[in-house]
């Protein structure tokens, strides 16, 4: 398939996606948001990939937010439409295709990965640039990195989900302040105010990157990253920790019963386990589950 706005690269089960319009400081389009939506798909039916890193081509831009040079509405929507919230029951009507936010799509799709994702943030992140990055695991900062919410600024609202992911990184408080002031923080006040999650120096970002991805998978069962990864981001909204442990009572049951029993035979034997359930064919409960979720 081929890619106008990313390159993608794996190595040894590590997948790098690149935002990959250097010329225009990788800025947003309708297109990328296309093809970041549909990596973010296909990649949990590819068995070949455990972890994600996402950052931009050059030394410039991570993302400079949405292109506005674009004719017409630059965010690629049907400006004829006078859409209700009744419109947007279903998401997937093809109705409110040119409705939905663009950026929206590509975190919901990230939301729903099965692999942990990474974001190398290498420089400038404004806009959508900075909020698609919520949906991540883990937002690495080089150390010339500049991250905004700047959407005052341009007379619009926060996209992407963000009001539903920001506030879960930095507190409701902050996150007003930061929507509010629409400031440009340099990568040690992304770190002060809980964004960064690491900085680096710029030679050493993707490297610290690709250390953190075998941190966190190498060796590991992809049925049991997966599950870990979507029971944490779901159940922390739930109201009652019965629908948790609901969810975790078939977790633990269908994992038990995979690669757990592996997991406790080589922990007896006292060798590295050989885990070999995929995930791409999740337990029997997950599709319902996450629909609903």
């Amino acid at each position: 398939m081929t890619w106008t706005t990313l390159s993608h690269h794996i190595d040894d089960g590590v997948l790098t996606v690149t935002l990959d319009r250097p010329e225009h400081l990788n800025a947003f389009t309708p297109t990328m948001a296309g093809e970041l939506e549909r990596t973010f798909t296909e990649v949990n039916d590819n068995d070949d990939v455990r972890a994600v890193i996402v950052t931009g081509a050059g030394h410039r831009a991570f993302c400079g937010g949405m292109d506005l040079s674009a004719d017409g509405n630059v965010f690629g929507l049907d400006e004829s439409r006078t859409p209700t919230l009744a419109d947007m029951t279903d998401l997937h009507s093809p109705e409110v295709s040119r409705v939905r936010d663009t950026g929206g799509r590509v975190t919901l799709a990230i939301h729903a990965c099965r692999k942990p994702v990474i974001a190398a943030i290498n420089g400038v992140a404004v806009g959508i640039g900075a909020t698609m990055t919520l949906a991540m695991e883990a937002r690495l900062m080089s150390t010339n990195a500049r991250f905004g919410l700047v959407f005052g600024r341009l007379g619009i609202t926060p996209e992407a989900a963000s009001t539903w992911f920001l506030p879960r990184l930095v507190g409701m408080p902050r996150s007003l302040d930061l929507l509010y002031s629409a400031e440009i923080l340099d990568a040690e006040a992304a770190q002060a105010v809980g964004l960064a999650t690491e900085l680096h120096a710029p030679d050493e970002l993707l490297k610290r990157a690709r250390e953190l991805a075998d941190r966190w998978t190498l060796g590991g069962s992809p049925v049991s990253t997966a599950l870990i990864r979507q029971m944490t981001y779901r159940h922390a909204s739930l109201d009652a920790p019965e629908d948790a442990h609901r969810v975790e009572s078939l977790a633990m049951f269908y994992t038990s019963v995979g690669d757990g029993s592996e997991g406790v035979a080589a922990f007896r034997e006292k060798r590295s386990p050989d885990f070999t359930r995929r995930a791409s064919a999740m337990p029997p409960f997950y599709d319902e589950w996450t629909a609903s979720s």
